[in-house]
């Protein structure tokens, strides 16, 4: 069994011990732990209401009944969503006023997981100093709970998805028209989550011609891997060229990652549907745009090209979301298919990913597999090196940096090497929990990618 306690929220694969999975009791005991943390974030006000929703996963009723009722004994009013994406529980969450949010999801992890993510007012992730406080107050059972006559209470909400998908259509850059005209046919892969119900309302709503579903039940039951990377994706990839499909999407059990299939069963790629996405945004409105640092240059030479910036931050959507919201960036998002776009609000989401992508295929008027080409081609390594236990990795990470001080840097988040003639570059991120390094390393080819991650890895091991 498996609890991990991190800025992305707490996860954990369902039963086992106290403490060593995700028990009852330990949901509980992080349900009561945010919410009080709410609580005392929010002492100036008489009523206090959240937001809930979840994905498909078979353990999430018995988790949302968990989570509601123990916020009920809190005081809390919850907005009960039902099956919801992530990105429609972020933006219900201030328009609602609610002071925070809970997404029951673990994203792309396997089956046997769940999660709570943790939201603030904004319906953005709560920050690491933030999580310490929450997790502070679970180890030590820091909380009080209601009486009986300031019990709280449950409202189920299942409009949600209908509000979300009419705010996508609303914004400027989306163009249904365009989309109608193009008479587009679209697989779908949605690994039995909310997904499939949630990318299909919004196609029909956007006008496509022609749906062709796939694992689009929310039965919680996911067919494959439920992370969108493209050795799970043979299925899809067959599914497209079997019914001259123009493109597929596949999507993640939460809907915050978006990843897409070319019309010949080629991969798009993770890391350039941000990078599509952005040239269809700054071809029409001039601005900054941000990525993680293990994500591709490809959106730097996209941003450039339009005369923008690009910035960087650390690994972590909410380190995203400051670097865009401190330089102003009109999108970002992160290269594992996470699309961000501040014009709707501060958080991945897939269905306006979709919508922004198909306007811009059908006003390039170019196969899906085409317009991937008119892209800088990179590919990325990714590997980790695993260390003794007493190995002092930061002292490593310093020599590293010392080594390569003639390069570009960037130790916001481990260590970044630039290599800036080659336009190639190397990210170190140490782990939180074991001594390894993990190594991600960018080139004009796989084999040169491969190369530069060898190099450096080399280099550690004998610093080691």
């Amino acid at each position: 069994m498996t609890l991990i306690k991190s800025i992305s929220g707490i996860r954990g694969t369902i039963g086992g011990k106290v403490g060593e999975g995700l028990s009852p009791l330990d949901i509980v005991r992080f349900s009561a732990a945010f919410g009080t943390w709410l609580i005392r974030r929010n002492s100036n006000k008489l009523a206090l209401r959240i937001i809930v929703g979840r994905d498909a996963r078979i353990s999430g009723s018995m988790f949302v009944g968990l989570v509601n009722n123990t916020l009920v004994g809190l005081g809390f009013e919850i907005i009960d969503l039902g099956l919801a994406t992530t990105p429609t529980v972020e933006m219900a969450v201030p328009a609602e006023k609610a002071v925070g949010g809970i997404i029951l999801t673990a994203s792309h992890n396997p089956w046997q997981w769940n999660a709570l993510k943790l939201l603030n007012e904004k319906g953005e992730f709560i920050n690491a100093i933030e999580g310490a406080e929450v997790l502070k107050i679970a180890d030590t059972d820091d909380f009080s709970f209601a009486t009986i006559d300031k019990i709280g209470k449950i409202v189920n909400d299942n409009t949600w998805l209908d509000k979300h998908i009419q705010q996508i259509l609303d914004l400027p850059l989306v163009d249904t028209n365009a989309i109608k005209m193009a008479s587009f046919k679209v697989a779908i892969d949605a690994v039995n989550s909310i997904g499939g119900p949630a990318i299909i309302a919004l196609l029909k709503a956007l006008g496509v011609k022609e749906i062709i579903p796939l694992y689009c039940e929310p039965t919680g039951i996911f067919p494959h891997n439920p992370e969108p990377l493209p050795e799970h994706l043979t299925e899809i990839a067959s599914a497209v060229v079997k019914h001259g499909a123009n493109l597929g999407f596949v999507v993640d059990p939460d809907v915050d990652r978006l990843a897409i299939v070319c019309e010949d069963g080629t991969m798009f790629g993770e890391e350039y549907t941000l990078v599509a996405v952005s040239d269809y945004i700054l071809e029409n409105i001039k601005g900054n745009t941000v990525s993680n640092l293990s994500s591709t240059r490809a959106l730097m030479d996209v941003t450039e090209k339009y005369g923008g910036t690009y910035y960087a931050s650390a690994v972590g959507e909410v380190n995203v979301v400051k670097q865009m919201k401190d330089c102003n960036a009109v999108i970002g998002g992160e290269g594992n298919g996470g699309i961000i776009y501040p014009e709707l609000h501060y958080g991945r989401d897939a269905l306006v990913g979709v919508a922004l992508f198909l306007t811009h295929l059908a006003k390039k008027g170019l196969s899906c597999s085409a317009l991937r080409k008119t892209y800088p081609a990179y590919f990325i390594s990714k590997n980790k090196i695993e260390l003794k236990p007493d190995t002092n990795v930061d002292a490593i990470l310093m020599s590293v940096q010392e080594l390569f001080r003639n390069e570009k840097l960037n130790t916001s988040d481990g260590v970044r090497i630039d290599f800036v003639q080659a336009k190639e570059w190397v990210h170190l991120r140490k782990s939180n929990t074991e001594p390894i390094i993990r190594i991600y390393a960018e080139s004009s080819s796989a084999v040169s990618a491969d190369n530069l991650a060898k190099r450096i890895m080399e280099v550690i091991q004998s610093m080691a």
